[in-house]
């Protein structure tokens, strides 16, 4: 079971009518079996390529294919329709990825720890709150990938904490596809890495491999 990356290429336009290529002609494949990390410099295109293997953005050209179920970005709270509940979220996420709705709710109530407050609406939500409720949500459903965008961090210590030793568990039967810029991170999650380096990336089967050329690259700046 595989992602493939098939000539990706993301092209945004502007308000003014320009264009700006963030990626050119991507090819991948991340095996089933395998946690992966994405370095690269801010703005090299490495949160839009999570993006477009979510199923959040279309490329402009090319194919994402897949056989594995693959997360959203954890922690992600922007999906949330902020008129509706959390609980009227959490439903509607249920239906969409066909989990049991009373199994996931339970979870999130207790993992979250955000009380009553899941039955009203998420625009009366603090930042903190939101992020509870999406990372419960995340860990609630279970995927074969877990999708992160550059940090593991929600809420206070204590829930880092609580979240870090959930994630963990997750990890024992499924992979991880993370970005950062910082090859510590990538090291300890991972066991292969890519470098996202203007639009392009280049992949590496060794760790070491992936941070020597990602260290020529910040050189090269």
């Amino acid at each position: 079971m595989t992602i493939e990356l098939r000539n990706i290429t993301k092209v945004y336009r502007s308000r003014r009518g320009g264009k700006k290529t963030v990626l050119t002609d991507v090819n991948a494949t991340f095996e089933r079996g395998y946690s992966y990390g994405l370095l690269g410099l801010n703005g090299a295109g490495k949160s839009t390529l999570l993006r477009l293997i979510c199923g959040a953005e279309r490329p402009t050209f090319g194919d994402v294919l897949s056989d594995v179920s693959i997360s959203w970005r954890l922690g992600f709270t922007a999906g949330f329709n902020s008129t509706l509940t959390g609980m009227e979220n959490l439903r509607f996420v249920c239906r969409i990825y066909g989990a049991d709705i009373a199994e996931v709710s339970d979870f999130v109530e207790d993992f979250a720890e955000i009380g009553n407050a899941i039955h009203e609406p998420v625009r009366n939500y603090s930042s903190g709150m939101r992020a509870r409720l999406a990372f419960g949500l995340s860990m609630a459903i279970r995927f074969q990938v877990y999708v992160i965008d550059e940090s593991l961090a929600v809420g206070d210590v204590t829930f880092q904490e609580k979240c870090q030793m959930e994630f963990d568990r997750r990890r024992e039967e499924s992979d991880i596809l993370i970005t950062s810029h910082s090859p510590t991170m990538i090291q300890q999650y991972c066991d292969r890495a890519g470098v996202i380096e203007a639009g392009k990336l280049t992949m590496f089967d060794n760790l070491d491999d992936a941070t020597d050329f990602y260290e020529q690259v910040i050189s090269a700046r």
